[in-house]
């Protein structure tokens, strides 16, 4: 591993990594409940039970299989797909989000909430809060401003506008947390949302300008609003860092923290006072040594062990300063120990006394409260890896099991990362599986295809070997030259998946072009296409 302390980095010996080509044949299970895809953002672990985006699929144990809960019909025949989950008790809160075309990008956007309180036994679907439409007759380009086609909202007794949020663009639900009746959510755009009756109404939560430290009812406020080539006194997340919500977390003490693109925000009050009376303390990036390495705040969780608070920090602007890494507070952000600075960290949690934190670079693992990291190698198992370029997306835990989503799969280990298993989608090939029953019966498949070697690095080629014998697997061109030989070895029988990089036998990469790739086996031969677009 790679030892990380203050910025230094030491080699210790662990791990020996092998290169990821030493062995390019590995025997795979074929569950007919498959997770979904290979890219796994978001996963969340309670009890013995694992929940993972982005169509709320779960695993109990370890199992090899994995399922889906009925009454979910907005994700299983709609467009709704997981953006955040929480568990408290049995209550069950999840954010929904889908994705909107416009003019070719796709917008990520707000659609729903499902709310269980049952552990996920039964739900009940939450729509997305959005604003009422202005008046017909409002003049949006007045001069001076009148406010006519805003809402006025009030805050420590003094008016104030706001504008309205009537459209679900830009508002997905990239965190959420619940307790009891209480909901909270960070939905970027729209900012901080809380429900005190279980998602069926929301209140929109009044957060500091990001030129403010303290907000008090006591005091009045300047938030900055661009209107007509001037600015006026307007809460509008388009004009404001800190109105733009992403991290959310609310701690033991039901305290409220709220990370957005200007820092992190503190409240002790946010669970139970009324909307017009909430006091924050606000915290951005300040270029000290004790302070934010960055002003994008990500994700926020708390140390069961110890009661600190731990978040990521994403740089906004690269020129002032700010960088990746993660921080951590015990003093309810007064002061901040900075940690693996540099690192771009999506995700952190806490096993056994040990702090994972999940990463662009890499998986990284402190034992001693983050005063030293170990950077994992390559994550493999008893019959696969991660490839190496894998990004590691978030980080969970359930009863023995430290899990972690990534680009390539799932990845688990019940050692503390000492030895690992790996969980992909693993579609049969004698046909159907949970998300298509219907799925015709095939030899072997190839995935991904169309296969990209800069995009994917890896191709997998599944078959089954129905007795034990020598496997011979070739790639070629379609002048049927020879391209590469994969496989020329003696297995028992199972199911297999082969894998290719895209390179040829001289370690070339090939030309785009379609290749086919035979299978020969004691008792039949068999063959498929890949299509490889770079």
């Amino acid at each position: 591993m790679m030892i990380i302390k203050k910025g230094i980095l030491l080699l210790a010996l662990s791990i020996i990594a092998v290169s990821a080509f030493g062995q390019s044949t590995y025997q795979v299970p074929s569950p007919f409940n498959s997770i979904r895809q290979n890219g796994v953002s978001n996963i969340l672990g309670a009890g013995d039970t694992l929940w993972i985006s982005p169509s709320l699929n779960f695993n109990v144990s370890n199992n090899i299989d994995w399922f889906q809960p009925s009454g979910i019909d907005s994700i299983t025949n709609g467009e709704g797909r997981i953006f955040s989950m929480d568990i408290s008790g049995a209550d069950f809160a999840a954010g929904l989000g889908f994705s909107i075309d416009l003019d070719g990008d796709p917008i990520s956007s707000g659609f729903g909430f499902y709310i269980s309180s049952d552990n996920g036994e039964n739900w009940q679907f939450r729509d997305f809060p959005l604003d009422s439409q202005p008046a017909d007759n409002c003049d949006d380009d007045s001069i001076p401003y009148t406010g006519g086609c805003d809402i006025v909202f009030t805050y420590g007794g003094t008016q104030y506008f706001r504008i309205r949020n009537t459209v679900r663009q830009q508002s997905p639900p990239f965190d959420i947390q619940i307790n009891s009746d209480t909901v909270f959510t960070a939905v970027w755009g729209s900012g901080l949302l809380r429900s005190t009756n279980r998602g069926v109404t929301w209140d929109r939560i009044i957060l500091p300008p990001s030129s403010v430290r303290i907000l008090t009812p006591e005091n009045s406020y300047f938030w900055v609003s661009d209107y007509q080539r001037t600015t006026i006194n307007r809460y509008d997340a388009r004009s404001d860092f800190n109105l733009l919500g992403f991290g959310l977390h609310l701690d033991s003490a039901n305290n409220v923290w709220f990370g957005t693109a200007n820092g992190v925000n503190f409240s002790t009050d946010a669970y139970t006072t009324s909307t017009d009376s909430i006091s924050w303390k606000h915290v951005n990036f300040d270029n000290s040594n004790n302070g934010l390495l960055g002003n994008w705040v990500i994700e926020i969780e708390e140390n069961p062990s110890t009661g600190a608070i731990w978040m990521t920090n994403w740089v906004i602007d690269a020129s002032s300063g700010e960088q990746f890494g993660i921080v951590s507070t015990t003093d309810n952000a007064e002061t901040f120990t900075q940690h693996l600075i540099g690192e771009k960290i999506n995700s952190i949690d806490f096993k056994d006394g040990a702090i994972f934190a999940a990463g662009e670079n890499g998986l990284f693992i402190s034992t001693n409260n983050g005063d030293s990291w170990s950077k994992f190698p390559q994550i493999r198992s008893a019959n696969t890896f991660l490839k190496e370029n894998t990004e590691f997306l978030s980080v969970s835990t359930t009863t023995d099991r430290v899990w972690v989503g990534t680009t390539d799969g799932l990845a688990s280990s019940n050692d503390l990362g000492q030895t690992w298993e790996i969980t992909r989608v693993n579609f049969p090939l004698s046909g159907g599986n949970a998300f298509d029953p219907d799925a015709k019966t095939v030899q072997t498949y190839a995935y991904p295809n169309p296969f990209s070697p800069s995009l994917h690095d890896l191709v997998r080629i599944k078959y089954e070997l129905k007795e034990s014998g020598t496997v011979n697997i070739r790639v070629f061109d379609f002048g049927m030259n020879l391209v590469r030989e994969l496989e020329n070895d003696t297995f028992s029988a199972g199911t297999y998946e082969a894998i290719w990089d895209g390179v040829d036998n001289s370690g070339r990469k090939v030309a785009n072009a379609p290749y086919i790739y035979i299978i020969e086996m004691p008792d039949r031969t068999i063959d498929g296409k890949i299509l490889v677009i770079e």
